[in-house]
């Protein structure tokens, strides 16, 4: 694969970076050209009965392509010609605008988490636009704030009738950032959806294998407990209908979370679960994991959780390749890992409230997964 890399800088924001792939005109369709123009934030229109969204019919967007794919042949037999005379530079940069213009960056979908809402990502909207001019990125304005305490499956279902348009316009799929409690969410999503097109998900901060630890949202919910005893509220019917006790996951009374967890622990398929090896394909559709978390979250306890690592008994942090749903492969993670398609990204220094607003953490653990 030969690269030529063109930028062009504007006081605001780059006008244009792309990228030309050489690659035949069969696999144009894989090569990543930014479009040429300033990436609009998307949010889906609600429909006032039933909360879900209205969107284009997919064959719009196959329609597209197709258009996509005449004018490239096109511009490749152009491309041929632009050597005859010593006009090739201007070739090249009129190929490059061509090409930035007719072909984009996958769209974007982000999914907010515990007490947030779709304003809270103005920073991590601004990181993708310098970087991915372009690219259509919707932040999902659902169970905002004090609604993100509804039951996970609730949720699950609202951001998937929201999501889920939005993969039916994106001919070539899409990737997920999905922060905090919204990584939850969007496994849940990926799970359930046998059809869904997602190629990066990336999850960031985001409790994966459960949460055990006396955080200030933990004592703003529960603030007569401390985390040994949360177990008394989480682990029962009423308890489940709270978002945060759907992924409580005490290591002291593991039978009782097994019994009682009606989000994580049929998730994990740790609980007998009819639609397990279902879920499981679904889950290994998406073309790479992203896990994003570091040690001064101070939010996610442990830290860990967000690549699957969790307490034992002892309260000693098990890593994911020890971890009991990694073994056995219950949900699809040791085949993500065997295929190469498992991302660990850690990062020190910084907090919970930081990770979707801080550059290094884009620039480092997320850009070049989002193309």
């Amino acid at each position: 694969m030969i690269y030529l890399y063109c930028k062009i800088q504007s006081a605001d924001y780059n006008i244009l970076i792309c990228m030309y792939n050489y690659c035949s005109v069969s696999h144009i369709n894989r090569c990543g050209f930014n479009a040429w123009k300033k990436p609009e934030v998307t949010r889906p229109r609600r429909d006032q009965d039933t909360g879900t969204n209205k969107s284009g019919d997919p064959r719009a967007a196959r329609s597209l392509r197709r258009e996509q794919l005449r004018l490239a042949r096109r511009v490749y037999t152009g491309y041929a010609l632009c050597f005859v005379g010593n006009m090739w530079p201007r070739c090249v940069l009129g190929l490059c605008l061509v090409l930035a213009a007719a072909f984009g960056y996958r769209p974007v979908v982000i999914v907010h988490g515990l007490f947030d809402s779709s304003t809270d990502f103005i920073h991590l909207l601004s990181f993708i636009n310098q970087t991915h001019p372009g690219t259509n990125v919707s932040v999902i304005d659902l169970f905002d704030r004090s609604a993100s305490l509804q039951p996970l499956w609730k949720q699950v279902e609202g951001f998937k009738d929201a999501i889920y348009p939005i993969m039916q316009n994106a001919a070539d799929g899409l990737h997920l950032i999905c922060y905090s409690q919204g990584g939850l969410v969007c496994r849940g999503i990926l799970s359930i959806l046998s059809d869904h097109n997602v190629h990066s998900f990336i999850s960031l901060s985001s409790p994966q294998a459960g949460q055990y630890g006396d955080t200030d949202y933990l004592k703003y919910l529960f603030p007569q407990f401390v985390k040994s005893k949360i177990y008394h509220v989480c682990y029962t019917s009423v308890g489940q209908r709270i978002s945060i006790c759907n992924y409580w996951n005490d290591p002291h009374h593991k039978e009782m979370y097994v019994n009682s967890s009606d989000f994580l622990a049929v998730l994990n398929s740790e609980r007998p679960n009819p639609n397990a090896t279902l879920w499981k394909n679904n889950f290994l559709r998406i073309r790479k994991l992203v896990l994003i978390g570091g040690p001064d979250d101070g939010v996610i306890t442990p830290w860990q959780s967000s690549q699957f690592g969790f307490f034992d008994t002892n309260e000693t942090v098990v890593d994911m390749k020890n971890q009991d749903v990694f073994l056995r492969d219950t949900f699809g993670l040791k085949t993500l890992y065997g295929r190469g398609d498992l991302v660990l990204c850690s990062m020190a220094g910084v907090e919970h409230v930081m990770w979707h607003s801080n550059e290094t953490v884009f620039t480092t653990c997320m850009e070049k997964w989002l193309t």
